[in-house]
């Protein structure tokens, strides 16, 4: 499943090529792909048509964007918007509007500038569209930089490292009252957001923190070096476009991130580790794999599987 810096990636070309554009039509070929959108395909496509989209936001897993009425003031708030989660195989794309349409095309919108399409295409259909209100922040009140007004249906969904308004001091409090392992804790999105197997492990490796560490035994400064680690490794993944391990993670034009080359534990079994030549070592975790380094990580004397 894409993760905060795959998603962040789709969210700046969305940006790039859907803002300040307005919505022509929208066509669902598949209505297991608004599903979440409870009245339905008709509804959910009437919601869109005529409204100008108002940029792209991004809160861990989840993107959206602000819609509202082309002629509205600009200082008027957006009251609705399009929420996406692309799932394990989602993707947004742009393409000419008389290109051939994708194999597992989903949903499909036009603009009235006659331009590129935005094109929702999910091979497995665990992904999903759909139109929501925009609800004033929780965190808006007391944290700079933080989303004015988010999705209704995300209003759960912890702030992500990589926000402005995400507090360090506040997470390694709720994880000392935790009675868990740490990388559980990492991906429990009610604590923080997007992050995901690939980067907790990828984080716990450069904090040399092995992934069943009880979080009630962290210290304050081995907390913010896994905070630092998952920073790190985000914003390394988001130089190189994000990590695709196959054809189902690409941005807006299609193209493949290349971060797997630098990943130096997640799925390198077996292999040395980068850090002192130990062969990495895979665990069964949460019907996934994760991986460490039995030397820089070793297995805690007390372990929260």
């Amino acid at each position: 499943m894409p993760e905060l810096p795959e998603v962040e990636v789709v969210r700046r070309g969305v940006d790039g090529w859907v803002s300040g554009r307005t919505i022509a039509s929208v066509t669902v070929l598949h209505p297991r792909a608004v599903r979440r959108h409870i009245t339905g395909p008709d509804d959910f496509a009437a919601r869109l048509a005529g409204r100008k989209v108002l940029g792209a936001e991004r809160r861990g897993k989840y993107l959206w964007l602000p819609v509202g009425d082309p002629d509205a003031h600009a200082d008027e708030l957006p009251a609705e918007a399009l929420l996406a989660h692309l799932g394990m195989s989602g993707q947004l794309l742009v393409g000419k509007p008389d290109s051939p349409f994708e194999k597992h095309l989903r949903v499909r919108m036009t603009f009235t500038d006659g331009g590129l399409d935005l094109r929702f295409v999910d091979q497995r259909t665990f992904g999903h569209l759909m139109v929501t209100n925009l609800v004033p922040d929780a965190f808006a009140a007391t944290a700079p930089g933080a989303f004015a007004r988010v999705p209704e249906p995300i209003l759960h969904i912890a702030r992500d490292p990589l926000e402005q308004a995400f507090d360090d001091e506040a997470f390694y409090r709720a994880l000392r009252r935790r009675r868990t392992g740490i990388k559980r804790a990492l991906l429990d999105q009610s604590l923080i957001s997007g992050v995901g197997n690939i980067y907790a492990d990828e984080a716990l490796w450069r904090a040399r923190l092995h992934w069943a560490r009880p979080t009630e035994t962290l210290t304050r400064a081995e907390v913010t070096r896994v905070l630092l680690g998952v920073r790190e490794v985000m914003g390394a993944a988001l130089a190189a476009g994000g990590t695709s391990f196959d054809s189902l993670y690409v941005d807006v034009n299609g193209d493949s991130g290349y971060f797997d080359r630098s990943l130096h534990v997640y799925g390198r079994g077996d292999r040395p580790c980068d850090r002192c030549g130990t062969p990495i070592r895979r665990d069964a975790f949460m019907n996934r794999s994760s991986f460490s380094c039995p030397r820089c990580q070793p297995w805690p004397r007390r372990a929260r599987v």
